[in-house]
């Protein structure tokens, strides 16, 4: 298939899906032109687990959304998720050399003075974030460049990563038949592709809820403050369907897709709900409050534990955008006013929003990653919000979107 327009490829490695989303670049934004989903078997709380059920899972993702799109997929944007990530406020200092005025070179350096940090060997950095600068004493500078004065510091907050799960994704996608070009933690993906710029501003918290881990992030003055991880998402769900239920876990998935309710008082009273047995061969009936029980219990227990966690980052009093849910658990129906009694302030259902084309295609919280892996270069906010990268990453990066335009440009001639 051809390659010859703009194309940005995302792909998000889900603990119970593979989603690859295919998007062009124009002078307008990004155009959703391809879509795939696969099941995934092989990925447990955002880690690989099993390589050849990752790649078939990744190979099955990236064919759907390579016809749909009708182009070639060389290179792929991935998502990092999952509890070996942490997230560590760093600050570096420098003297300022040319003149006492900041040059580009005086920011590189603070920025490399701060991820100066003793990590275990087999961790990485992921993103750099600047959170402000300061210039002698004037702090909250966003971009330093050109002012005057004898010392530069930087706040910053780094992503850590183990490099092993970063290793066995990178051998995934290459027995897929594609290369890594960038990867994003999945939070701040999601959060690219959902969050309007005065949320940013203002403060909001992303909880991005998915199949087996629960992701946090904090956002105040245009920044990200904290990140976090819980071991929990709509796969325990299930879980608590099927052993409450007496059913198989595949059932217990469809009961909790076609009839789940995140209040166990709004579910239809008097209805029945038929379940099938563990062997597949009878059927009986349940009481549908007794389900909405059950799944209201596991989804009051994630958000207030996520909740516990946005209290530790030291920001609640800075929300004054409230709170964006997102990820696949977010589709439960009346999930957003649970969360509204348990937080006690505003929150709304995050889509992926600012996309052309296919946009109604991936209007849906469970493909915010997704989505939001195709903005690292389209983002207003650009650097300043998401940070330059390591720069073994960026030098591994040049050389794939190298050997990627070369592979493009002997295909074409």
């Amino acid at each position: 298939m051809p390659r010859s327009r703009d194309v940005v490829v995302g792909l998000d490695l889900g603990t119970t899906k593979v989603c690859a989303v295919v998007g062009e670049r124009t002078t307008e934004g990004i155009n959703i032109i391809g879509l795939g989903m696969a099941p995934s078997h092989g990925i447990r709380a955002g880690v690989v687990v099993n390589i050849e059920k990752t790649v078939k899972a990744i190979y099955k993702a990236l064919e759907e959304a390579k016809f749909m799109a009708g182009c070639d997929i060389d290179g792929v944007h991935v998502g990092v998720a999952g509890t070996h990530v942490q997230g560590l406020n760093s600050h570096g200092v420098i003297a300022i050399k040319d003149r006492g005025e900041v040059t580009e070179t005086d920011i590189y350096r603070v920025m490399d003075a701060a991820q100066a940090v003793a990590m275990p060997a087999d961790k990485i950095i992921l993103h750099i974030i600047p959170q402000e600068f300061i210039v002698d004493d004037h702090k909250g500078i966003m971009d330093p460049l050109g002012m005057s004065g004898v010392r530069l510091e930087a706040r910053v907050h780094l992503i850590i990563a183990s490099g092993s799960a970063i290793r066995n994704i990178e051998k995934c996608c290459a027995q897929a038949g594609v290369y890594v070009e960038s990867y994003s933690l999945e939070i701040l993906a999601s959060s690219r592709a959902i969050l309007y710029p005065d949320e940013l501003k203002l403060g909001v918290a992303v909880i991005d809820i998915g199949g087996g881990t629960t992701d946090i992030a904090v956002f105040q003055n245009g920044s990200i403050r904290y990140i976090g991880v819980l071991s929990l998402g709509g796969n325990h769900i299930t879980a608590d369907i099927s052993v409450g239920l007496k059913t198989s876990l595949d059932e217990a998935e469809r009961i909790k897709r076609k009839y789940g309710c995140a209040l166990a008082e709004a579910m239809p009273q008097d209805e029945p709900i038929e379940v099938r047995s563990l062997d597949g061969r009878r059927s009986f009936f349940v009481d549908s409050y007794a389900l909405g029980t059950i799944i209201e219990d596991r989804t009051d227990e994630i958000l207030r534990l996520a909740w516990k966690r946005v209290l530790q980052s030291g920001y609640i009093d800075h929300l004054h955008a409230g709170v964006v849910l997102t990820g696949g658990v977010a589709m439960l129906p009346y999930i957003k006013e649970l969360a509204e009694d348990i937080f006690e302030m505003p929150v709304r259902i995050g889509v992926p929003i600012g996309f052309g084309g296919l946009k109604d295609v991936i209007e849906n919280p469970m493909f915010a990653t997704a989505a939001g892996l195709l903005l690292p270069d389209m983002d207003e906010l650009g650097e300043k919000l998401y940070g330059a990268r390591p720069s073994s990453l960026a030098v591994m990066e040049w050389l794939r979107r190298a050997i990627a335009f070369v592979r493009r440009w002997f295909r074409e001639i």
